[in-house]
């Protein structure tokens, strides 16, 4: 992973099941990673590896989703010397202000 998050950035995280009665619009994302045409964004993690949040894949947004995917996995994508990066400036921000997001709600 070229930017890993920062350990203060992962404690900031509401813990997994936290923002369950939170409507998705409303969750707000905590990190972003990125490959390619790739995007997932994090709203809960579980302190160790999990994370839930939204996931787009290949630029696929009818079926994009929520779901769970893990930080040792994102790691471990490596295309010819190209990896996942995390991006380092994000702030967090309501799921309903983050226009991938937004086109699937």
């Amino acid at each position: 992973m070229w930017n890993p998050p920062s350990e203060e950035s992962l404690r900031q995280i509401p813990k997994l099941y936290v923002t369950e009665a939170i409507p998705a619009k409303e969750k707000v994302i905590w990190l972003h990673f990125f490959f390619g045409s790739c995007d997932w964004y994090v709203a809960e993690y579980d302190g160790e590896d999990l994370f839930f949040g939204f996931a787009v894949l290949n630029d696929d947004l009818p079926n994009s989703e929520w779901g769970y995917f893990t930080l040792s996995e994102l790691a471990d994508i490596n295309i010819h010397g190209f990896e996942v990066d995390c991006e380092l400036h994000w702030k967090p921000t309501p799921a309903g202000a983050i226009d991938r997001i937004r086109e699937w709600i």
